[in-house]
């Protein structure tokens, strides 16, 4: 018996397979021919936001389309993630997530998989976080106030934004890290625990340079020390954690590019391509540096590397704190 289908059948095949593959490349290599929807997880006006507006403008230069904005908070972006895997993967929908995507598989039972239903486009910026106490604190440095948090037990507290962010985890880390007990005061935003800093409601903020820096600036608030590895441009005089003895102690809160599993190669690299192209003009380097940011736009295969160990150290941490969502 002749299991092979008759050549007129075979042709057919051939041509359809054809006609999908030039359709594929075609889509390429026109790709963008529309406005594409940038998502980003939290509220207009935050830190996420100002960022991801200040490289859309550039970008949507770059690829001669309209980026538009939108905005889907709530529950530390896996909303607006759950959102962007269930778009069709064209390239038409990107999400511009943060640090809590390395926490959230580890703190929530998530509906999706993180490394999986996502695909890295490029890592946007760095931010390390500057931890910051009110200006009247009765401590200078950051060694003096580790041995002020080692002398009273339980005494100081600490403000975050949420359980997962890098306010928190930071300040788990260096709990761990420098043997002190303090206790955590969750906000529902950055807003509100500077603003408590400030008035002296708590007693230290790990707080990213969007938030801090103009505080630290007009001197309502005291910079003790930096979570880079090195000295942040903005805040030359200030140390790093890492300066002070504390090896491989930092957090970065960073910004990145995903886009749905299923995005065409080609698509995703036009996308990495203008993020990269987007964070070396003078102009937007300039303007992010100025705010304490370190502009990066690393192809996708570099973010993958970074983001998996950010979820390796981590998921380490919130394990050995036993660190729970509030």
């Amino acid at each position: 018996m002749n299991i092979y289908p008759p050549p007129f059948t075979r042709h057919l095949l051939a041509l359809g397979l054809i006609m999908l593959l030039s359709a594929a490349v075609t889509q390429a290599q026109t790709f963008p021919s529309r406005p594409i929807r940038l998502v980003v997880p939290y509220s207009a006006g935050g830190g996420a936001d100002g960022n991801a507006r200040l490289l859309s403008q550039p970008m949507s230069t770059l690829l001669g389309q309209p980026i538009v904005v939108e905005n889907r908070p709530g529950a530390s972006g896996i909303l607006a993630a759950t959102a962007v895997i269930q778009s069709p993967p064209d390239g038409y929908t990107v999400m511009f997530d943060t640090f809590p995507f390395a926490v959230n598989a580890v703190l929530h039972k998530l509906p999706y998989d993180p490394m999986k239903d996502l695909l890295p486009v490029s890592q946007a910026i760095n931010m390390p976080t500057i931890l910051v106490v009110p200006a009247d604190a009765p401590y200078q440095t950051f060694k003096e106030f580790v041995a002020y948090a080692r002398a009273h037990p339980g005494q100081l507290n600490y403000a975050s934004y949420g359980a997962g962010g890098s306010a928190h985890l930071a300040a788990e880390m260096l709990a761990r890290d420098a043997g002190i007990d303090w206790v955590h005061v969750p906000y529902k935003g950055g807003a509100p625990a500077m603003a408590d800093l400030l008035a002296g409601r708590v007693s230290a903020y790990f707080a990213n340079p969007i938030s801090g820096l103009a505080h630290i600036q007009s001197g309502r608030a005291r910079a003790l020390a930096t979570t880079g590895a090195t000295r942040m441009q903005a805040l030359p005089d200030v140390p790093t954690i890492m300066e002070s003895g504390f090896k491989d102690f930092e957090v970065l809160e960073w910004n990145g590019f995903f886009v749905p599993a299923g995005t065409p190669t080609d698509i995703v690299n036009r996308l990495s391509s203008a993020a990269h192209d987007a964070t070396r003009q003078p102009e937007i380097q300039k303007r992010l540096l100025a705010m304490g940011i370190e502009p990066v736009g690393n192809t996708p295969q570099e973010f993958a590397v970074f983001l998996q160990g950010q979820i390796a150290r981590w998921t380490a941490l919130v394990k050995s704190n036993g660190i729970q969502a509030d």
